[in-house]
C-alpha cells in the first residue's frame, strides 16, 4: 500500500489552473498531489548574444523553491543557484526547446519561471508539465498580438517520475516514496512518444533492463494522462488550437 493509498500505476490528483498570475503572458498553478508549482512565461524582445541577428528566438528557465515549501525551512538561494537548482532549470529549458521551432519565435526570449510553493516530490516533472501549458498561452498571446504568424510549438510535452520501492515499480512518487526509493527516474516525453530526457539512477543496487522497460512503459502511461489534462485545460476558455494525438 502506498502512503496515499494509490495503485502502483496511478498518478496523484492533478490540477492545472491557467492565468494564475495576471501580469504574465502565460502562467499556471499546477498541483500534483501536495506538490504545487507556479509556472510563468514572460516575453522579452531580445535574445542572448550568440543568437543576435540570426532571426531565432530562445527559451530559458529559472527554478526555485520557497524557503518553507519543504518540511523544514531551507535557506533562500541568493546569487548563483546551487547545483541541483541549476541542473533542474537547465532541464526545464532543454525540455521546452525540444518541442518549439525557435526560428518561428523571431528574435525574442521566453523566460520560464518555475517557483515551488509546496514540495512533496516530483517538483521538476510538475514544473515541466505546467510550464508547457504556460508556454502555450504565451505563444497564443504573441499570435493574437500579431507578433508571430505561425504556432512555433510542434507538439505537447509532459514529465513524470517513476521509482522502485520495496521491489515494486510505482508511478509519480511522493516525497515519502522518493526518499526511500531503490531506484528513481524522471521521464520527459512528447505526445508522439519521443523521449526528450530520462534521468535515472539506482540508489542501492543495480536494477535490470526488464525493470527499466517496465518503468518506461509506466512513465508513458502517466505522461499520456498528463497530456490529456493539458489538452483539457487548454481547450477551456478559448485557447489551444494545437494538434493533440497521444
Amino acid at each position: 500500500m502506498r502512503p496515499d493509498g494509490r495503485r502502483s500505476d496511478e498518478l496523484r490528483a492533478v490540477s492545472i489552473r491557467r492565468r494564475f498570475i495576471s501580469h504574465a503572458e502565460g502562467s499556471v498553478l499546477i498541483e500534483m498531489g501536495k506538490t504545487r508549482v507556479i509556472c510563468t512565461v514572460s516575453v522579452e524582445d531580445r535574445v542572448p548574444p550568440f543568437l543576435k541577428d540570426t532571426g531565432s528566438g530562445w527559451i530559458t528557465a529559472e527554478y526555485a523553491m520557497l524557503p518553507r515549501s519543504t518540511l523544514t525551512r531551507s535557506q533562500r538561494e541568493v546569487g548563483r543557484p546551487r547545483g541541483r537548482t541549476y541542473e533542474i532549470q537547465r532541464l526545464i529549458g532543454r525540455s521546452l526547446r525540444a518541442v518549439v521551432d525557435l526560428a518561428k519565435l523571431g528574435e525574442r526570449t521566453l523566460w520560464v519561471d518555475c517557483d515551488v510553493i509546496q514540495a512533496d516530490g516530483g517538483t521538476r516533472t510538475a514544473a515541466i508539465t505546467g510550464a508547457y501549458v504556460a508556454l502555450k498561452d504565451a505563444v497564443d498571446f504573441l499570435r493574437r498580438k500579431g507578433l508571430i504568424e505561425d504556432d512555433p510549438v510542434r507538439e505537447a510535452l509532459a514529465a513524470v517520475s517513476v521509482g522502485i520501492i520495496d521491489g515494486e515499480i510505482r508511478l509519480d512518487l511522493c516525497y515519502e516514496e522518493d526518499s526511500v526509493a531503490e531506484a528513481d527516474a524522471n521521464f520527459v516525453m512528447t505526445e508522439s512518444g519521443g523521449i526528450v530526457e530520462i534521468q535515472v539512477s539506482a540508489e542501492k543496487e543495480p536494477f535490470s533492463w526488464k525493470s527499466f522497460e517496465t518503468m518506461k512503459e509506466l512513465a508513458w502511461k502517466g505522461i499520456k494522462e498528463l497530456l490529456e489534462h493539458q489538452k483539457k485545460v487548454l481547450m477551456e476558455n478559448g485557447s489551444g488550437n494545437h494538434s493533440f494525438n497521444p
